[in-house]
């Protein structure tokens, strides 16, 4: 069995059981089968008029209802499905339930806090096959470079959309670069405009930078560039191997 049909089965088992059908039989009991009847039926604006009804029953519940009981119980699934699976198939779990997690982003979130977290990317993930090792306290890697730079783009002036790059930059890894993409209409606050695949096949690739990203992007937070060039030495989080030559 795939780990697709794995995921889809808890959730459909754990998560959604009897949700539905109790939001249905509280808020719809006594109408239902008045309303499937009319519906089946030639009413003509009678049937407009409980088919309205029933909508906006329905949304109104499912609006309001708090789920927060079932991420718990989500996250309890996916710990123990990580326990048994594959380590083929960890990646994808992991970053899963990082997603499923609550997001707990300020509705405005500041781009040098977005620097920072690339700063923790870089200390895990660089490569370090290049890097210099230093002697003195203990072996360790020398200090990386990173950068972060805010560059807008022209824009015709009768347009009322703007937008904006934030390039990343590590000077001694180019494979950790990365550019993230803003746009605001007229003078409203920027939002994000991501462009990473989440399908459940992607997950497996997806790094910490790009989860952290997405659940920023899921929370509608608003971006507020509080700096426009920001740089910094990155301390590696990697160990030299030790060396008895």
């Amino acid at each position: 069995m795939s780990i697709e049909t794995k995921i889809n089965d808890v959730i459909q088992a754990k998560l959604e059981e009897g949700i539905i059908e109790k939001l249905v039989a509280e808020n719809l009991e006594k109408c239902i089968n008045t309303a499937l009847g009319n519906l089946m039926g030639s009413y003509g604006d009678v049937t407009k008029v409980i088919e309205k009804e029933i909508k906006g029953v329905m949304v109104s519940q499912l609006s309001s209802y708090d789920y927060s009981k079932y991420i718990v119980k989500l996250d309890f699934i996916l710990t123990e499905i990580l326990k048994k699976t594959s380590l083929d198939n960890k990646k994808i779990l992991e970053n899963f339930k990082e997603l499923m997690t609550e997001n707990d982003f300020p509705k405005s979130v500041k781009v040098s806090d977005i620097f920072e977290e690339y700063i923790k990317y870089v200390a895990q993930n660089v490569d370090t096959s290049e890097l210099d090792v230093i002697l003195e306290d203990g072996p360790s890697y020398e200090n990386v470079n990173v950068t972060m730079e805010v560059d807008y783009e022209d824009e015709r002036s009768w347009s009322c959309f703007r937008h904006a790059r934030i390039i990343f930059e590590c000077e001694e890894d180019e494979e950790l670069n990365y550019e993230l993409r803003l746009s605001r209409y007229r003078e409203y606050a920027w939002s994000l405009s991501l462009e990473i695949d989440s399908s459940i096949e992607s997950l497996r690739h997806l790094d910490a930078f790009e989860i952290y990203l997405m659940r920023l992007n899921q929370s509608g937070s608003r971006i507020d560039i509080d700096s426009e060039h920001l740089e910094d030495e990155v301390e590696v989080d990697a160990e030299p191997e030790p060396s008895f030559s």
